[in-house]
């Protein structure tokens, strides 16, 4: 049978009765758009995270959009990022006008190298957008102090890291708001789209709240922002509910899945993950480093096990952001043609982990 990198299907054979029974729940709530299921959703999300207000929104793209409006980012700002990274990080950015400024990553986890930030600030700057990367979290604590310094607004994408924490605090908790993804694949993962944003600031709640519903107060009155249709539906969002009850299983799956990895791939030549000081990670992805990338993709494919490249073209190279004449960023672009993920997901069964295993390790 063949290996997928993610798979939905055993989870669902498990959670069936209660997915089916959140369904029916919605269904004879007698409201299907923004009711009871989106606020408990909201409400429940809020609390994990010790913030004061989640927005629900339609997708994680939308999450990072109508937070850098809400934080008042617009025409021609600059918002410090990454390039590796899920494009939408930066399609949302150049979808309010503003302009994403890159630094490199570290060449150990990954993640943002935080030491560049500083320089890249200019008089324009106006929002830090760390993403947390893979499954940890960026080192937040030289981002604050220059947000304090400069009077910057932080924005965290916590697509890829829900329930990872940094020196105890959780994803999402940091910066002033934070978006997150609910597509299907996440730590987190609806059955469909969706996204949320969560901040502790009243003021940027309630613009988040009306740039979801047209610019309105959730009623059809009177438009005081233009907004968008970006509601998170009732259906996601009840489902998320259960989930978000078996989030730390979800995760304690996955870190089983990441020490066997660990442990049977030691020495064979592969650049296994690194966990940042302070971090504890959730591992929404397994990435490994190896200069024979593509060879190993191709015979472990023979074998019927799919692989993936997270990210394989850096998105500074992409043409559709050329104009920005970014780069070079030496160790982004060395880690695109070397990286690639194993299947991890918390269902993912153990004979499927073993024949990952010994493939991997007969190849290299």
């Amino acid at each position: 049978m063949p290996i997928r990198v993610w798979d939905y299907l055993p989870e669902y054979d498990n959670e069936r009765k209660d997915l089916l029974d959140a369904v029916e729940t919605v269904f004879r709530s007698g409201q299907l758009v923004l009711g009871a299921s989106v606020r408990s959703f909201e409400a429940e999300f809020a609390a994990f995270h010790g913030a004061r207000h989640a927005v629900g929104v339609d997708n994680g793209t939308n999450a990072i959009k109508l937070a850098l409006q809400a934080l008042g980012v617009g025409p021609g700002d600059e918002v410090i990022t990454v390039s590796n990274t899920a494009a939408p990080t930066v399609v949302a950015i150049d979808a309010v006008g503003a302009v994403p400024v890159f630094v490199d990553v570290d060449p150990a986890t990954y993640l943002m190298d935080t030491a560049q930030v500083e320089p890249a600030i200019t008089d324009r700057t106006r929002c830090l957008l760390p993403v947390h990367l893979y499954g940890q979290c960026v080192p937040m604590e030289p981002l604050e102090l220059l947000a304090e310094r400069h009077g910057l607004a932080i924005l965290e994408d916590c697509a890829q890291a829900h329930g990872a924490r940094r020196h105890g605090r959780v994803a999402g908790s940091i910066g002033r708001a934070a978006a997150f993804s609910f597509y299907p694949t996440k730590v987190l993962g609806a059955y469909g789209d969706g996204g949320a944003v969560l901040t502790s600031d009243d003021e940027v709640a309630r613009s988040l709240r009306r740039l979801r519903y047209y610019g309105m107060e959730e009623a059809y009155y009177v438009v005081e922002t233009p907004g968008h249709n970006s509601r998170l539906d009732e259906v996601q969002a009840e489902i998320l509910r259960r989930k978000l009850q078996r989030l730390d299983g979800y995760i304690d799956g996955r870190r089983a899945v990441a020490a066997r990895y660990a442990e049977a791939l030691a020495g064979t030549g592969l650049i296994l993950p690194v966990t940042a000081e302070g971090n504890e990670h959730v591992y929404y992805l397994y990435v490994v480093r190896h200069p024979r990338r593509e060879e190993i993709i191709e015979a472990l494919a023979a074998r019927d096990i799919q692989l993936n490249v997270s990210y394989r073209w850096p998105v500074h190279t992409m043409s559709g952001f050329a104009h920005l004449g970014a780069g070079p960023l030496p160790v982004t672009e060395e880690l695109a043609g070397q990286i690639f993920s194993l299947p991890m997901y918390p269902s993912l069964p153990l004979h499927a982990q073993e024949r990952v295993i010994t493939a991997l390790r007969e190849v290299l």
